[in-house]
């Protein structure tokens, strides 16, 4: 497939081409990887969580790519007017199941995932930005070859593009869901050891990964501990076993400034519990909903098939 394609015309390798219309679709790991480093300053201004910014992403994005029939990474970016940055953006992953197309979050699908608020984004400076890339999003979509499916899940209430995108396609659905977050208690079980040093990450990793049952899970769990520990985005906690033993427990906390986000612990770490967590936004469109709603379809010029 294609690596980048530009404004006016934008080709998606395999799906033909569509005109750019306020935005512009990059697809590849390479050009999704240096699309994911220019939006951070987004990313980053808008507050976005751990789990939608560059190095998270830039994890899920590897890990996908090990993977026989991983799929295809592909970026939807509206750029500021002028040029100088960006103004929004959608990181999306693409993946054949059977005759249809599945479209998720490129975040999504990935394990494991903190819990207890929302783990994706579709970030965008503005309203009007928003709109632009709901625009892009579904020009993306009126322009794949074959039946498709859209599942964005683990946003935040009220997000500005999922819900313009929503108003896109008749068959659309917003459904919100609780999730359920990790409580660390493990102070009060005895002593336990705190590091955000790299090196305390690489000497105890080799545990952790044994520890994690899922294959799969172990190289993400690998690759984002390492870019996060490499930030100082990461705390190791260890509760220590008796003499001579191995640790009872281990715990991995994202940190994002002040805030403390519980990630991943190994099975029977004590001094953890859960509790419920901020509600989730998931927007859906099934498969048999191949086109948007007509006035949208006059407007992005989508035929239908």
């Amino acid at each position: 497939m294609a690596g980048t394609a530009q404004p006016p015309t934008i080709f998606v390798g395999g799906c033909g081409a569509i005109r750019g219309m306020g935005s512009r679709v990059v697809v590849g790991r390479a050009g999704v990887a240096r699309e994911l480093r220019a939006a951070e300053a987004l990313a980053e201004r808008l507050r976005a969580p751990l789990t939608a910014r560059a190095p998270w992403l830039t994890a899920a994005l590897n890990v996908r790519a090990a993977r026989r029939g991983g799929g295809t990474p592909v970026a939807v970016v509206v750029d500021v007017p002028g040029g100088g940055g960006v103004d929004a953006a959608a990181f999306l992953h693409l993946r054949r199941r059977g005759p249809v197309t599945s479209v998720t979050l490129l975040g999504d699908g990935v394990a494991p995932l903190p819990g207890g608020r929302p783990t994706g984004r579709l970030p965008a400076a503005d309203e009007d930005a928003a709109d632009r890339l709901a625009d892009g999003i579904a020009e993306l979509l009126g322009t794949l070859r074959w039946p498709w499916s859209l599942r964005l899940a683990g946003l935040p209430l009220g997000d500005p593009t999922a819900r313009r995108l929503a108003a896109r396609f008749p068959a659309a659905k917003l459904a919100n869901d609780r999730s359920t977050r990790l409580v660390d208690e493990l102070d009060g079980t005895g002593p336990v050891s705190r590091s955000r040093d790299p090196r305390e990450l690489e000497h105890r990793l080799p545990l952790l990964l044994e520890r994690e049952g899922n294959r799969r899970a172990r190289a993400f769990l690998r690759a984002a501990a390492r870019l996060h520990a490499a930030t100082g985005s990461l705390e190791v906690a260890v509760v220590p076993g008796g003499s001579g033993t191995a640790p009872e427990g281990c715990l991995l906390t994202l940190l994002d400034g002040g805030e403390r986000w519980p990630w991943w612990a190994a099975p029977g770490t004590p001094g953890l519990r859960t509790e419920p967590g901020s509600p989730l936004v998931s927007l859906t469109v099934p498969a048999r909903s191949l086109l948007p709603a007509p006035d949208v379809a006059r407007r992005l010029g989508v035929g239908r098939r």
